[in-house]
């Protein structure tokens, strides 16, 4: 896999394309010009990714793997070139539930299956799967099927997710011989 990467980056670097290796922290700076680009979930998912720009222009992303890229995520690379992230329409299934209980049955049920869900005010949205949309029918929940732009939660162990366990896991700095159990084993 390390190869696939390494001729990417070779292919990408001898064709004098932008490649874009640095996410954004902050906004697009004044007057500066971005890109876009039009991706999918599962692509936005990838760090390494050769594209063409909603301009034409054709173009790599390399980034560091476990970043999902977000809709207005911007990139840049070492020239100062800015490619913004665009969140495609994609096959989705969406169900509007106004039943704040039924709400709930339906996210807990599909979390419990772990498949990335989007939750927004009054919908669940995921991608098209004929037996979550039968399970989710059995608990008299109406799902559609649409193109709409796909943005999952990130899940509660994901970066910037503010999870924290409130003590450290190196057995170094403490003893778990403090009379109580955390609910979890090392």
């Amino acid at each position: 896999m390390k190869d696939k990467a390494a001729a990417l980056f070779l292919t990408l670097s001898l064709n004098k394309m932008k490649i874009f290796t640095k996410i954004l922290d902050t906004d697009l700076p004044s007057g500066a010009v971005s890109e876009t680009i039009s991706l999918s979930f599962d692509e936005r998912k990838r760090g390494r990714l050769k594209i063409t720009t909603d301009n034409g222009n054709d173009a790599g992303i390399q980034i560091e793997r476990g970043h999902v890229l977000r809709h207005g995520t911007v990139l840049t690379n070492e020239h100062a070139d800015y490619l913004t992230i665009l969140a495609s329409n994609e096959a989705v299934t969406t169900a509007k539930v106004d039943d704040a209980t039924l709400f709930a049955r339906g996210c807990y049920h599909l979390g419990n299956r772990h498949v990335p869900l989007q939750i927004g005010e009054g919908f669940l949205r995921f991608q098209e799967d004929y037996v979550l949309e039968d399970m989710l029918h059995g608990l008299g929940i109406h799902a559609v099927h649409e193109q709409a732009p796909f943005e999952p939660e990130n899940g509660a162990y994901a970066p910037g997710t503010g999870h924290h366990h409130g003590h450290s896991h190196d057995h170094d700095d403490h003893s778990h011989d403090d009379g109580h159990h955390h609910g979890h084993s090392h």
